[in-house]
């Protein structure tokens, strides 16, 4: 059974508890993976206006995570979910823990990044050496890597779509998916030793309907941006308020 299904069942549905989401594009769309994989929950999203995946394009939004996050606080989210994985581990393991601290202090609520997030969800998969397939282009590529190693993972090889422009990601298809993740568990396993787990790093990537299937087919955990975050936020929901 899918980890969001059990998750799922724990929760008290008559509820309705409601995630905030901070997203990179401008858009204040709820990505479809909260909704599809916990539809008894509400969700909200505030965009930040990300143009691109750089570590320029980062660094200027980075500033109004925090002024989003209370308003949607204000208007009753109980958890805050920051979710771009790039925009969080860009600066490596101590700025996303001093981020979420800091986002937490501002909107007074639990918050996770989508880098919390996939390092739960590799953590839960017991894998210590990945295959990692990414939307990045190089340098957000090598930070990420880093990133990874920060939390004792390693990276068996790395298959990249090289993409920059925001707008792009929402290009990929899920033939586009299934080959990329295909190519990353071939190159690392031909790199050896073999990987223990596929990692497909970028929240705007649309996982959800190909995760199930090259898990079948590579006979391995797929870990995704999109619904590890998602399943981090969750997790949260029982957690108290931040106060002070």
């Amino acid at each position: 059974m899918p980890k969001h299904v059990q998750l799922r069942k724990l929760l008290p549905m008559t509820q309705a508890p409601m995630i905030g989401m901070i997203v990179p594009p401008a858009a204040d769309t709820v990505p479809p993976e909260g909704p599809a994989m916990y539809p008894g929950l509400r969700f909200a999203a505030r965009g930040l206006g990300l143009e691109a995946l750089t570590p320029e394009g980062y660094d200027g939004v980075i500033g109004r995570i925090g002024g989003l996050a209370a308003g949607l606080a204000a208007e009753g989210a109980e958890v805050l979910a920051v979710m771009g994985t790039s925009l969080t581990f860009y600066r490596g393991r101590a700025f996303n823990e001093a981020l979420t601290r800091d986002v937490a202090a501002a909107c007074g609520r639990p918050v996770v990044t989508m880098s919390t997030g996939i390092v739960e969800a590799i953590a839960a998969t017991g894998a210590r050496r990945i295959a990692l397939a990414t939307a990045y282009g190089d340098t957000v590529n090598e930070r990420l890597v880093a990133f990874l190693a920060e939390h004792g993972v390693e990276t068996g090889a790395l298959a990249a779509l090289g993409i920059e422009d925001v707008k792009k990601v929402f290009d990929v298809t899920q033939d586009d998916l299934l080959e990329l993740g295909r190519r990353a568990v071939r190159e690392a396993a031909a790199a050896g030793p073999a990987p223990e787990a596929l990692f497909i790093s970028c929240g705007g990537l649309r996982t959800l309907p190909v995760c199930e299937a090259l898990q079948e087919e590579l006979g391995l955990p797929v870990v995704s941006s999109a619904t590890a975050g998602v399943d981090a936020a969750v997790r949260r929901l029982s957690q108290p308020a931040v106060t002070g």
